[in-house]
């Protein structure tokens, strides 16, 4: 038994959860293969072929897929599970991000099987949980398909080592161009801080800021702890800050070390994006704020008072 990892990356670096995937796929066990399809990618292969667990990383580096348009990568994943028979792999799993959500539908399509999304957890080879209800439950899903294509949500598997492993390199020539699609920009928000679902402290503000100029205060707290800054749907829709900082579950999914909530009430949604963090502290002047009953340490009070006191002390 074989399992196909889709690596996440911009051809320069490998994204850290295709680490938390390579995770996921040593609990279900068997070979791992790593794909890395992108253009001028190399170093990318490179670094797969450290990582830990993995026996082979396969390089599909063409300027089709320079930008892992899932038109594209789809026909090639498909090809590469069923160009033998039986089927050379009997699992596919890509990272729950923007791209293995964009891409696993199709190659599911082509393979003609269901898909299962964002799982947390490994039962079996066969057998899975993923989180529904807004995270409120957790489904346990059996799989009878020939081949079980899985999307892995970072948050539920620890990280393999980025190092220490030693797998082969190959070249796959097969390319795959559908046509029908094509790449026409990106705008890319640069920020010194680190990447949301990246970060091991996350300081969030909600409703409470009042407005986009009060995040500032965040913004202080969070240079000071190395933390990346997000926010509710609530602060989003208000158009405190912009929707690339919204964690829930329409947001990014994040389980850092701490999570800080300032002026967050704790809507389902956004406790289904962080309520896995380790620690949570929650700063909020409503005593029966809901954000309060998944926090390990509550403060009630006033954030305007809070969050400058907390800023002096550190």
């Amino acid at each position: 038994m074989a399992i196909l990892v889709i690596a996440e990356h911009d051809n320069a670096a490998l994204a850290g959860a295709t680490l938390n995937t390579v995770a996921a796929a040593q609990q279900i066990g068997g070979d791992i293969h790593l794909l890395v399809a992108g253009a001028n990618c190399g170093a990318v292969a490179e670094a797969a072929a450290k990582v830990a667990g993995v026996a082979k990383v396969l390089v599909a580096d063409h300027a089709a897929y320079a930008h892992q348009l899932a038109e594209n990568l789809a026909p090639l994943v498909a090809e590469l599970v069923c160009g033998t028979s039986p089927a050379a792999y009997s699992h596919v799993l890509a990272p729950a991000t923007t791209n293995g959500k964009n891409l696993l539908p199709r190659v599911a399509a082509l393979l003609d099987v269901d898909q299962i999304s964002e799982i947390v957890r490994v039962i079996a080879p066969d057998t899975f949980q993923r989180p529904i209800y807004a995270g409120n439950a957790i489904a346990t899903v059996q799989s009878s398909a020939t081949v079980k294509v899985i999307s892995v949500r970072g948050t539920g598997f620890d990280a393999v080592a980025a190092s220490g492993g030693s797998a082969s390199i190959e070249t796959i020539a097969s390319v795959t161009d559908a046509g029908i699609s094509r790449f026409v920009g990106e705008e890319i928000a640069k920020s010194e801080r680190p990447e949301l679902t990246a970060a091991k402290i996350i300081v969030s503000g909600g409703r409470g800021m009042q407005n986009g100029e009060n995040f500032q205060l965040l913004y202080s707290v969070a240079d000071k702890l190395g933390a990346a800054v997000g926010a509710s749907r609530a602060a989003v829709d208000a158009g405190f800050v912009p929707n690339d900082m919204q964690v829930g579950q329409t947001g990014k999914i994040v389980a850092p070390q701490l999570y800080l909530a300032v002026g967050i009430s704790g809507a389902i949604q956004h406790l289904a994006g962080m309520k896995d963090s380790k620690v949570i502290v929650a700063i909020n002047k409503d005593e029966e704020a809901p954000i309060f009953q998944v926090a390990d340490y509550g403060l009630v009070g006033d954030l305007f008072e809070a969050v400058p006191e907390l800023e002096r002390q550190l």
